[in-house]
């Protein structure tokens, strides 16, 4: 995607090689700045951080950051460490340890010289594949959203809500989500998307609505609980989100906030569809409330804000009294029964085991 006209993707190799330049989503919307990380211990600070976030882009930041250790130390004890380390930062999303293992079981049996090489190789071939399977999941998605449009009088705009953001900051380009809907706007159809804040630590508001704004996407942020609302006034025609983890049978683990929209659009009779790369399907999954693990983030997300004051200094600030404890569940999973579809990279299926081995091959997609 383009930031002042400049294409940029969200993680990259720096001139000299080894380097790996992200974009530090922790400053935006308010400041674009480039993170350059030499370290696996930095990338994985990185993820934990959410300088780079949403379930593609941490697989590749995951991958480039076994590049990095391997880089410093190419033997097996280091590998493994540095693997194990990696996939720890995040439990939740199913592609950071997809990505991992795929480069982890592609330099493996190499010897130690060769494996830094390779292991770049190998991340950047992971980055070129993303941005391709996102291409399509919009290329895909788009007739969708055509559709809706076709039912409303000519003229009128599709309302879309969305929540978290699964543009193209989350991952390397496109975005999952966000894609069709970049595919609708550009070949003309009018729309308008309501923008989930996304408590707490409001993607939405600040990823998904500088995203849309840059590429000038009608767009109004909105409070997470103003979406039941909006459905039951008419106001949204479809509700697409993305996600971290989808099991083999459909179910959806998403930002915290994800299943009460999902239950808000069954009661209104919205569409609800979800985007997902294939690499995010857990195929040894099937029932995702209990067993997909959820990350328990950290209370000082809920408990504080942070953001620029009217100098446009930084500053942080206390929402809650001192006293009163948090918990910060960062995710939910909505059952496979209330997802209209799946956006997937080969086409749309039904949220179900049979509409997902539809498209893929099992046995082709456990590795």
């Amino acid at each position: 995607m383009k930031i002042d006209g400049v294409p940029y993707r969200t993680i990259w190799l720096d001139p000299d090689g080894w380097t790996v330049c992200l974009i530090d989503q922790t400053f935006l919307p308010h400041a674009f700045t480039i993170a350059r990380t030499r370290t696996a211990d930095a990338i994985a600070q990185a993820i934990v951080t959410m300088q780079v976030r949403g379930a593609p882009l941490i697989g590749i930041a995951g991958a480039y950051g076994l590049a990095l250790a391997l880089r410093q130390d190419p033997g097996d004890d280091a590998l493994n460490a540095a693997a194990h380390q990696l996939i720890a930062t995040r439990p939740t999303g199913a592609n950071l340890r997809w990505a991992v293992e795929k480069v982890r079981s592609g330099v493996s049996a190499l010897p130690p010289k060769q494996r830094a090489a390779e292991a770049y190789r190998l991340a950047g071939l992971l980055a070129d594949e993303d941005v391709a399977i996102n291409r399509a999941i919009g290329e895909h998605g788009l007739p969708l959203f055509r559709a809706l449009a076709s039912r409303k009088p000519p003229g009128e705009r599709l309302n879309v809500l969305t929540h978290c953001n699964a543009g193209w900051l989350a991952t390397v380009d496109w975005g999952t989500a966000l894609a069709p809907l970049f595919f609708a706007h550009d070949s003309g159809l009018p729309l308008h998307i309501w923008v989930d804040e996304t408590r707490p630590r409001n993607q939405g508001a600040a990823l998904t609505a500088w995203e849309l704004a840059r590429h000038g996407i009608p767009h109004t942020v909105v409070a997470d609980n103003a979406g039941g609302h909006l459905m039951q006034h008419g106001q949204v025609d479809a509700v697409i989100v993305g996600t971290d983890r989808v099991t083999a049978d459909g179910d959806v683990a998403n930002k915290i906030g994800t299943y009460l929209k999902a239950l808000a659009a069954r009661d209104n009779g919205v569409p609800f569809y979800v985007a997902l790369p294939s690499p995010t399907i857990d195929w040894t999954r099937h029932d995702g409330v209990r067993e997909i693990p959820v990350e328990e983030r950290s209370a000082h997300e809920v408990t504080h804000l942070r953001g620029v004051d009217a100098g446009g200094q930084w500053r942080e600030i206390r929402l809650t009294p001192a006293e009163s404890p948090a918990a910060n569940p960062s995710f939910d999973v909505t059952p496979a029964r209330l997802v209209t579809a799946l956006i997937t990279e080969r086409g749309v299926c039904p949220a179900s085991r049979a509409g997902l081995r539809s498209l893929f091959d099992t046995s082709a997609t456990r590795g």
